[in-house]
């Protein structure tokens, strides 16, 4: 009878040829949801996907027109490894809006910014180096992190973002430990999946910290022109250029689909980076770069985000109430902007351990679990709600409610047997 390791070579005959960071590969529990939510019967809460209906179709459609017209040669031909130097200045009136002032020549065109962020983690970490991250953090970012080893230490994170104190804690921690740490992941604005915005008052706290300890920060900010009533304080990176690179996406402010990121970062940081993209990919799409730099250039993109403002803070203030009619003693975050609300569950309940029954009353989130690297966070849910209706988010919330309901009279049935 085959002894266990040869069945499993049997079903991946290159078992034994995988490099050993291989191993570290897994689906997200975002992804793995995806076959589920795809059902038109269950309510998604769970993936972060933006609203893209409420873009104009036919903005999309002149844009290309004009593109194909004007470079049509050039969009399907290769193009440069750091990206095209129109769309480059078109990045820097968007940066601007955060208080940043930075070089064209500084800018690195991106496939999404996801791949802006697994390149600088190829760039830096080594097995066992440590990566400082919020506390939870974004389950991509995590994914990558893992990937290349690092070790991810979470940061106490409250309704203000990181905490300094504890940021400088964990750096102590660290370094007692004889540990070397690479690098701070931020998600400053509206972070994913908490929904918290890092204070005005901490940001320049965070900074000295790092620079004194010489860490180099990586901030994320997809979220950031997402705000419902006023705009989030100045970037990070607009109160220093030497120890701070900076992620930016046209993903949550236009569509996912063309797959535009952007990183500034300082020359050398840059210079590598640019390297680093042409050996993986050559270029990032010439075609999707000029289609965005086209948009820009002629379409209302302020009115449009504009527009986006305010079909996702219709949809917070639909999930806000919802919670506050259907589970008004759970504590929830309050996002002043982005897609999300961070929710703590009773004590005893395992939100993973829940979801399969979330499912089965058609109602799916994602675990808090996918945004711990060590596997904590059973106690918490991410509610996305970017992409349904507000009518659909309160019949999801309705939902969820009757499961986290049902789980709670379980455990004070239990309680009270005396078992």
């Amino acid at each position: 009878m085959p002894n266990e390791q040869q069945h499993v070579t049997n079903l991946d005959s290159w078992l034994d040829s995988y490099a050993a960071r291989a191993e570290t590969l897994a689906v997200s529990e975002v992804r793995a949801l995806f076959s589920v939510v795809s059902r038109p019967e269950v309510v998604s809460l769970a993936g972060g996907m933006p609203y893209v209906a409420a873009l104009p179709q036919d903005l999309l459609a002149k844009a290309y027109n004009d593109m194909m017209k004007e470079k049509g040669l050039l969009a399907i031909q290769y193009g440069g490894g750091q990206g095209d130097q129109k769309l480059r200045e078109q990045i820097l009136e968007l940066m601007a809006l955060e208080g940043i002032n930075a070089s064209v020549e500084d800018l690195v065109v991106t496939t999404g910014s996801q791949h802006g962020l697994d390149m600088l983690a190829g760039l830096f970490l080594d097995e066992g180096d440590v990566v400082l991250a919020e506390g939870p953090s974004y389950v991509g970012a995590i994914g990558i992190f893992r990937h290349y080893e690092a070790h991810i230490e979470h940061v106490y994170t409250d309704h203000d973002g990181m905490s300094p104190e504890a940021l400088q804690d964990s750096i102590d921690k660290m370094k007692a430990q004889g540990k070397k740490i690479k690098f701070l992941y931020l998600v400053p604005n509206f972070a994913n999946p908490s929904g918290v915005t890092l204070s005005a008052d901490r940001r320049p706290k965070i900074l000295e910290i790092c620079k004194r300890e010489h860490i180099l920060i990586i901030e994320d900010n997809p979220y950031g022109l997402l705000y419902f009533d006023k705009p989030v304080p100045d970037a990070l990176r607009s109160m220093d250029d030497e120890g701070i690179v900076y992620l930016g996406s046209f993903s949550k402010i236009l569509a996912p689909g063309f797959r535009v990121g952007y990183v500034l970062a300082p020359p050398a940081i840059r210079d590598k980076m640019v390297l680093a993209q042409e050996s993986a990919l050559l270029c990032p799409s010439s075609f999707t770069q000029m289609m965005i730099s086209e948009y820009l250039a002629n379409a209302d993109w302020k009115g449009q985000i504009d527009t986006f403002r305010g079909v996702y803070k219709e949809r917070k203030d639909a999930a806000l109430s919802a919670m506050h009619e259907y589970l008004p003693n759970l504590e929830t975050t309050r996002p002043d902007g982005g897609f999300y609300l961070w929710v703590t569950l009773p004590e005893g309940i395992d939100s993973k351990a829940m979801l399969p029954l979330a499912v089965k009353e058609l109602v799916a989130y994602t675990p808090g679990t996918a945004f711990y690297g060590d596997g904590t966070g059973q106690r918490y849910l991410r509610v996305c709600y970017s992409y349904p209706t507000p009518e659909n988010i309160k019949v999801g919330i309705k939902r969820l409610a009757n499961v986290i309901n049902l789980q709670t009279d379980l455990m004070e049935t239990f309680s009270n047997s005396g078992r």
